[in-house]
């Protein structure tokens, strides 16, 4: 789906998941509810991938047809830029796979994953006018 704004579109999907992740509530290192923490994870993810297609929208990445796996994203940001691969395997992981798959609890680590998911959406930030309307 094409976002006037994928920029806007994937932070609002980033603010989601922060207040979802709330509602898990903590206990020292660690949230206690794994439920809002796996709905959390899954929502941040879902902002990098509006975030990354909104920019192989603009740097004209050949479209694939069907649903696009992580590979997809993986070898065409390759030849993007290699420092967002790297945050995108990151997050990849930890959101995806030990987030929401794996339910992973430990704030540190969803923490990281929510970091990594916000840089790959900044750099969308200059080619959304700063992220104006």
């Amino acid at each position: 789906m094409k976002h006037e704004n994928p920029y806007k579109e994937a932070m609002r999907y980033i603010e989601n998941a922060e207040d979802i992740l709330k509602s898990s509530g903590k206990d020292g290192k660690y949230y206690i509810d794994d439920k809002y923490v796996k709905i959390a994870c899954s929502t941040a993810y879902s902002g990098i991938l509006v975030a990354l297609d909104g920019l192989f929208n603009i740097k004209k990445v050949p479209k694939r047809r069907g649903r696009k796996s992580i590979d997809y994203y993986q070898s065409n940001l390759a030849k993007i830029d290699k420092k967002l691969l790297t945050g995108l395997n990151n997050a990849y992981t930890v959101l995806h796979l030990d987030g929401y798959y794996g339910g992973i609890t430990s704030i540190k680590t969803v923490e990281s994953g929510f970091d990594d998911a916000v840089s790959i959406i900044e750099s969308l930030k200059p080619y959304s006018n700063n992220g104006a309307e």
